[in-house]
């Protein structure tokens, strides 16, 4: 994907540095639709003075913006409160992290992704079960009911059984789609980038409500025959209180 060069201003206009900065949404799943803004997610680094009294302001930052016609958001996180959700059951940050998509990097961004490795865990199943769930119940109670919500179901399902089996993270539907080839998927996909707001009929619903189940029993069975780890590895724990620290004493200096 050839990066828009206007979302550097978003980039640029951030009050603090930046860790990294990556594509996240729509863009990043695969489906797209004309009317899809971009949604960048990412981790910016406080000033020392900023961290060390009573008060810790500004760890989570949002800015909106339409730069010449494109809109555009951004959320990220201090450091150090992205670290602590890597050690938690997080599938949100290590999509941010490892989004191919990346609008701004680092050589600290770089050493990140491969710190953790060693915080992916079997137990981040219970993110994929539970988002999935709320998208779907989201999907259900919509009348008439859109394929967007729909589409996140399979996107989150499919990327959480990918990540029981393998340990890697990837969020792109089409590509999840490649080894079973399930031809609704690209049908959806299509329906989806004609309009943000595409509908499905609800002679459909029946069939997308046993995937749904078929789809769930699937990530439980990955989940119980996953190899991954119970919980972070020490050593990764260790490597991100190492980074932070001297991220921290970098931005002082």
């Amino acid at each position: 994907m050839n990066l828009d060069p206007r979302l550097h201003r978003i980039v640029a206009a951030q009050p603090h540095p930046l860790l990294f900065a990556t594509i996240s949404g729509a863009h990043l799943y695969g489906f797209p639709s004309p009317d899809s803004d971009f949604d960048l997610r990412g981790a910016h680094i406080l000033p020392l003075r900023s961290v060390v009294g009573l008060e810790v302001r500004d760890e989570t930052l949002e800015d909106s913006r339409v730069v010449d016609g494109l809109e555009m958001d951004i959320v990220s996180h201090d450091v150090r409160k992205f670290f602590g959700l890597l050690l938690k059951k997080n599938g949100y940050v290590l999509e941010q992290l490892y989004s191919p998509l990346v609008v701004h990097t680092t050589g600290a961004h770089a050493e990140l992704k491969e710190i953790a490795r060693g915080c992916i865990t079997r137990h981040h199943s219970h993110h994929y079960f539970g988002f999935a769930e709320t998208q779907w119940k989201l999907f259900d109670k919509e009348r008439p009911r859109r394929v967007k919500p729909l589409l996140y179901v399979y996107r989150v399902l499919l990327t959480g059984i990918h990540l029981m089996r393998t340990g890697e993270i990837r969020a792109d539907l089409s590509d999840l789609n490649d080894p079973v080839q399930r031809p609704f998927i690209p049908e959806l996909i299509h329906r989806k980038q004609s309009g943000e707001n595409s509908t499905l009929d609800d002679a459909d619903v029946t069939f997308h409500l046993r995937e749904y189940g078929r789809l769930r029993i699937e990530l439980q069975a990955a989940f119980e025959s996953s190899t991954l780890r119970e919980t972070p590895d020490e050593g990764a724990r260790a490597a991100l209180d190492d980074l932070l620290v001297r991220i921290r004493l970098a931005s002082a200096s």
